[in-house]
C-alpha cells in the first residue's frame, strides 16, 4: 500500500494509523471508473476520487483503484441512555452502547463531537484510534446490559462497512442497532445499511441550502435521504440544534415542520438548544423562548411528538412524550431520564391509541 503524505497541519502518526486500520470498501458502495479513480457512494457526496488521494471525508481513500475504508478501531467509546442519541421512540429507559470512529463529510463551526469528527482536517482533533474487534464491542453491550448498539461520535455513513461488521454480530444477540447522523445519504449506502440498521437518527440542521453549503454540504441530499428512510422501515427520529441567527427564523422553522410532517406527522422532532461550542463563539445561546416557539410551530404543522432538548426542566411539557389523541402523559422524562413510563403494547392506556416507535 502506497503512503499518504500527511498535510502539513495534520499529524502523521494519525494518519499513518488510520491508512493502516482499512479494509477495502463493500463494492455495493464503490465503482471502478478508468485510470483507477473510484466512486465512492458512502455518502452523498459521491466522491470520484483519483489513485493517492481522499474523499471528503478524509478517512476513505483509493489506493491504486482500489476503495480503502476504516476498520477495526474505536476513537470514542461509551454506554449512554438511549434518550441521548436522542431517540425518544425507542426502547425508553434503555442503554445504548455508542461507538464512534474518526472523520465527518461535514465541517460544522459548532460541531459537539468535533474532537473526532474533525481529526486529519483540524490539527486541535485528535483522539487516538483504539483497535477493537466487532465481537469485543457486542460483548460489552451485554456485559452493561445495554439493548442498542449505535454508531454515532462521528459520521457514521462513512464507515458503514465497520459498522455493519458489528451490527451483524449485534443481531446475533438480538440487540437493536442504530445510527446518530447528518443524513447526508445515498440510495446505495441506506440499501447496504437496512438489512442491519433499525433505527437512524437525522440532524435537520437548517432548511436553507445557503446554510448547509456553510457546513460542507446540500440540503438537497438530505432532504432525498429523509422520506426514502421512511419508505425503507427504518425508525426515523429527526434533531434540528436551534442556533441564534443561523437558523432560527419563524419562516424557516415553520417550513422545516411543515416539511417534516409531509414525509410522516409520526417523526419524533426535537428540537434542541445552542451552546457556545468548537468554533462557533459569537452567537448566544439559545433561550427557552425559542425552543418552546418552535415545539409549538411544530405541532401547529401537524406532528404528533416534538420535544424541546438540552434544557432539562426548563421546557415543561416538551419533554414529555403525550398522546396524540387524548393528551396524557405517556412518558415522563427528565433530561435523559425517564421517570415513568405508561405506553402498554405500543398503545395508551387511556384511549388505546397506537404510538409510533419501537417499543419492544
Amino acid at each position: 500500500m502506497h503512503p499518504f503524505k500527511a498535510k502539513k497541519e495534520e499529524d502523521p502518526r494519525l494518519a499513518a494509523t488510520l491508512q493502516r486500520r482499512t479494509v477495502p470498501a463493500a463494492p455495493e458502495l464503490v465503482r471502478r471508473l478508468d485510470d483507477n479513480w473510484v466512486r465512492c457512494y458512502a455518502c452523498g457526496h459521491a466522491c470520484r476520487i483519483p489513485p493517492g488521494r481522499r474523499g471528503i471525508c478524509q478517512v476513505r481513500f483509493n489506493v491504486e483503484g482500489t476503495l480503502q475504508v476504516p476498520s477495526g478501531y474505536v476513537a470514542a467509546l461509551m454506554c449512554d441512555p438511549i434518550e441521548k442519541k436522542p431517540f425518544y421512540h425507542a426502547l425508553p429507559g434503555s442503554d445504548a452502547l455508542s461507538f464512534g470512529m474518526l472523520g465527518c463529510d461535514l465541517h460544522c463551526a459548532y460541531c459537539q463531537n468535533w474532537v473526532t469528527s474533525q481529526a486529519l482536517r483540524d490539527p486541535d482533533a485528535v483522539a487516538p484510534a483504539r483497535p477493537v474487534t466487532a465481537e469485543q464491542l457486542v460483548e460489552m453491550a451485554s456485559r452493561h446490559g445495554a439493548t442498542t448498539v449505535a454508531s454515532t461520535y462521528n459520521e457514521p455513513l462513512i464507515t458503514s462497512e465497520w459498522a455493519v461488521e458489528v451490527f451483524r454480530r449485534a443481531k446475533e444477540r438480538g440487540l437493536r442497532t442504530a445510527y446518530v447522523s447528518n443524513g447526508n445519504g445515498t440510495p446505495h449506502v441506506l440499501q447496504y445499511l437496512r438489512p442491519w440498521l433499525d433505527l437512524f437518527k437525522v440532524d435537520l440542521k437548517s432548511f436553507r441550502d445557503r446554510a448547509y453549503r456553510t457546513l460542507g454540504g446540500r440540503i438537497d441530499r438530505i432532504l432525498d435521504t429523509l422520506p426514502r428512510l421512511v419508505e425503507m422501515g427504518f425508525w426515523v427520529e429527526v434533531v434540528t440544534l436551534v442556533v441564534p441567527g443561523f437558523n432560527d427564523s419563524e419562516p424557516e422553522l415553520r417550513e422545516l415542520a411543515s416539511y417534516l410532517s409531509g414525509v410522516s406527522p409520526d417523526i419524533p422532532w426535537h428540537v434542541t438548544a445552542f451552546h457556545k461550542d468548537y468554533k462557533m463563539t459569537d452567537p448566544q445561546d439559545t433561550p427557552v423562548s425559542t425552543l418552546l416557539r418552535a415545539c409549538e410551530m411544530g405541532r401547529e404543522a401537524g406532528l404528533r411528538y416534538v420535544y424541546a432538548g438540552n434544557l432539562p426542566g426548563r421546557v415543561g411539557r416538551w419533554e414529555n412524550t403525550h398522546c396524540p389523541s387524548c393528551d396524557r402523559i405517556l412518558i415522563e422524562r427528565r433530561g435523559f431520564r425517564v421517570l415513568r413510563n405508561l405506553i402498554r403494547d405500543g398503545c395508551c392506556p387511556d384511549c388505546g391509541t397506537t404510538i409510533a416507535g419501537v417499543w419492544s
